[in-house]
C-alpha cells in the first residue's frame, strides 16, 4: 500500500533554537511518543510535589510567619484564582508552544520554590509567591493534559490519560511521603526545597526532550495507531488556512457541565490535599507525620487505579460505564467517612481503609472522564482541544476557589485552634497548680481580678492571706502570664473545640453533596455503553481507515502521471 510522503522537514536548526521551536512534522513513533508521555506526566509529578508541598508542612510554616489559617486560606484562594485565570487564558499556549508552557513553566515553578519561598521575610511574601506559582500551574494544568491528548489515540486515551493524572496524585504521594520521613529530623523549609530542586531537574529534561506536534497533525481525530498513516498522509495534503480555535466553538453542554459537574465531584480531593493534615493534627491530635503517613496509603493506591481503569477503559473502549459505577461507588464510600471522620474513636487502620478504598473508586470514574471529555470536545472539532481543556481547568480552579472560602467559612473553628491551641494548652499545663489553687475560692479571686496587683485594697490582701496563704498566692502570681493568655483565648479555643467536628461532618456532607451534583452530567459524556457495540464502531473506523488510505494512494498515483 502506498501512502502520501509525510510533511517536508525543515531545514536543520541549531541547538539554542530547538530549545524554543520544537514541534514534530509528523506523527511519531511509538518510542518517540511514549517518551513524550513520559515526560509530561514526570513534569506533572514534580509541578504538584512543589506545589502541594506547603499545606504538608502547613502547621509549621504558619508558626513561623506567625500566619493565620484564615491569612493561609487567603493565600490559597488566591492562588487558585490566579490559576482559573491562567487556565482560561491558556488557549494561547499555541502561540507559545505547548511543550514551551510546560517545560519553561516548571523551570520559573521550581526556582522560585527553590530560591524564594524558603526565604521569604513575611507572610505577604510568601502570598505573592504562591499567586505566582497558582498562576504558572494553571498554564501547564491546560498545557499537559492537550499535549497528552496529542500524542494518545482514543484507543489508549483512558490509560495515558490515567497516567497523565497520576501526576496531581503521585505528586500528593511524594509530598506525604518526604514529609512524614523527612519532617522530624528537617525544617519546613528544607523540605520545601526538596520539591523544588527536583522540579528544577525535570524542568531541565523536558526542555531538552519535549517536543510539539505540528498543527496540521494534532489537528485530527486519532483512533488507533493505525491510523498514523493516514494522519501523515493528510497532513502532507495542502490545506486552506485554518483559523484559531475560539472559545465559542466548545461553548457547548457536552463541555461546559461536565466540566463543572466534575469540578464539584473533586471538592473531597481538594479538601483531602489542601487540609488533610490540618484536620487529623487539629481534630484528632496527630502529629504532621502521621497525617503526612496517612495519605501515603490513600495516594499510592489512587495512582495505581488510575492506571488500572485506564487499561481496562481502553481495552472495553467505553468511558461511562466505568464514571457511573465510581461515581456511585465514591458516594457510598464518602458517605461512610463522613459519619467515621470526627470520632475520635475511629482508628488509624479504619481511616487507611476508607482513604484507599475511595481512592480507588474515584480513579475508576475519574481516568475514563478524562478520556471521555477529550473525546467530547474532538467532536467540535480537534484543533479546539486546548480551548476546551482550557475551560475544565478553569472551571475546576474556580470550584476550588469556592471551595476555600467555603471551608474557611463553615469549618471556622480552625483559626483560633490553629493560632491559639498550642499557647493554651502550654499555659494550661504550667498554670495547672494556680488553678487548682484558684478553683478552691473562685469568688476570692475574682474579686482579686478587679484590680492590679499593686492596688489591691489592703483589706482584700489580708483576706486572702488569711484565706489563701503566703506562698499559696505566690504559687497562682508566678503564674500570672499563663493565666492571663487562658483568660484570652480559653474560651474561645474550647468553644472551637467543641464546635470543630460537627464543622468539618458539615463541609463532609458539602463533598457528598458535590458528587450528587457531578453524576448527572456523566450521561453528556459520549460514546458507547455497550463493549460489544463500541468494538463494532471500531472494526468499522478502521475498515474506513483503510479505504481512505487506498484512495489517497490512486489519488497520488494519478497526480504522478
Amino acid at each position: 500500500m502506498t501512502v502520501a510522503p509525510p510533511l517536508p522537514r525543515p531545514p536543520a536548526e541549531s541547538a539554542a533554537a530547538r530549545l524554543f521551536h520544537r514541534e514534530l512534522d509528523h506523527y511519531p513513533e511509538n518510542g518517540p511518543r511514549y517518551r513524550n508521555l513520559a515526560l509530561i506526566v514526570l513534569a506533572t509529578v514534580s509541578l504538584y510535589f512543589m506545589i502541594y508541598v506547603a499545606p504538608a508542612v502547613a502547621v509549621s510554616m504558619m508558626k513561623s510567619f506567625d500566619m493565620s489559617y484564615g491569612f493561609l486560606a487567603a493565600a490559597s484562594l488566591l492562588g487558585g484564582l490566579a490559576g482559573a485565570i491562567a487556565a482560561l487564558a491558556a488557549g494561547l499556549a499555541d502561540r507559545w508552544g505547548r511543550a514551551n508552557i510546560v517545560a519553561y513553566g516548571l523551570l520559573f515553578v521550581g526556582l522560585i520554590t527553590t530560591f524564594a519561598v524558603p526565604y521569604a521575610p513575611n507572610k505577604e511574601t510568601f502570598l505573592l509567591l504562591s499567586v505566582l506559582a497558582g498562576f504558572v500551574e494553571g498554564l501547564i494544568l491546560v498545557a499537559s493534559p492537550t499535549m497528552v491528548r496529542d500524542f494518545s489515540p482514543q484507543l489508549g486515551r483512558a490509560t495515558a490519560m490515567g497516567l497523565w493524572n497520576t501526576g496531581p496524585v503521585l505528586g500528593s504521594l511524594v509530598v506525604a511521603v518526604v514529609a512524614s520521613l523527612t519532617l522530624d529530623t528537617s525544617s519546613w523549609q528544607d523540605v520545601i526545597r526538596y520539591a523544588g530542586g527536583t522540579g528544577i531537574v525535570v524542568a531541565v529534561l523536558a526542555i531538552i526532550g519535549l517536543r510539539d506536534l505540528a498543527p496540521a497533525i494534532r489537528n485530527q481525530v486519532i483512533v488507533s495507531t493505525h491510523d498514523r498513516d493516514l494522519i501523515e498522509a493528510r497532513g502532507a495534503e495542502p490545506a486552506e488556512p485554518q483559523e484559531r480555535p475560539s472559545l465559542r466553538s466548545v461553548l457547548r453542554a457536552d463541555v461546559v457541565l461536565p466540566a463543572v459537574g466534575v469540578g464539584f465531584s473533586l471538592l473531597f480531593y481538594l479538601t483531602m490535599v489542601g487540609n488533610s493534615v490540618i484536620f487529623f493534627v487539629v481534630v484528632h491530635d496527630w502529629p504532621e507525620q502521621r497525617a503526612n503517613s496517612l495519605n501515603n496509603w490513600a495516594w499510592a493506591a489512587q495512582a495505581l487505579a488510575l492506571v488500572g481503569a485506564g487499561v481496562l477503559s481502553d481495552r472495553l473502549r467505553v468511558r461511562k460505564p466505568f464514571i457511573l459505577l465510581g461515581s456511585l461507588a465514591s458516594l457510598a464510600v464518602m458517605c461512610f467517612f463522613a459519619t467515621i471522620a470526627t470520632d475520635k474513636d475511629t482508628s488509624y487502620a479504619t481511616f487507611v481503609g476508607t482513604l484507599v478504598v475511595l481512592g480507588i473508586v474515584g480513579s475508576v470514574s475519574y481516568g475514563p472522564w478524562l478520556a471521555g471529555y477529550t473525546e467530547n470536545i474532538e467532536r467540535h472539532g480537534p484543533a479546539a482541544t486546548i480551548v476546551g481543556l482550557a475551560i475544565w481547568g478553569w472551571a475546576t480552579r474556580l470550584i476550588m476557589v469556592m471551595a476555600a472560602i467555603s471551608i474557611a467559612v463553615i469549618v471556622s473553628g480552625i483559626t483560633p485552634i490553629v493560632e491559639h491551641g498550642t499557647d493554651v494548652d502550654d499555659a494550661e499545663r504550667r498554670a495547672g497548680p494556680a488553678l487548682a489553687i484558684i478553683a478552691e475560692d473562685p469568688a476570692l479571686f475574682t474579686e482579686l481580678g478587679k484590680y492590679p496587683r499593686d492596688q489591691i485594697p489592703p483589706e482584700l490582701a489580708v483576706r486572702a492571706v488569711a484565706e489563701v496563704g503566703l506562698q499559696r498566692l505566690g504559687v497562682v502570681t508566678a503564674a500570672t502570664d499563663d493565666l492571663a493568655v487562658l483568660a484570652e483565648f480559653g474560651p474561645e479555643v474550647a468553644a472551637a473545640e467543641r464546635d470543630l467536628p460537627g464543622q468539618w461532618q458539615t463541609w463532609f456532607w458539602v463533598c457528598v453533596i458535590g458528587q450528587l451534583v457531578f453524576l448527572p452530567t456523566v450521561f453528556l459524556i459520549r460514546g458507547r455503553w455497550s463493549p460489544r457495540r463500541a468494538a463494532e464502531d471500531f472494526d468499522k473506523h478502521e475498515r474506513e481507515v483503510s479505504r481512505e488510505l487506498d484512495d489517497l494512494a490512486r489519488t497520488g498515483h494519478d497526480r504522478t502521471r
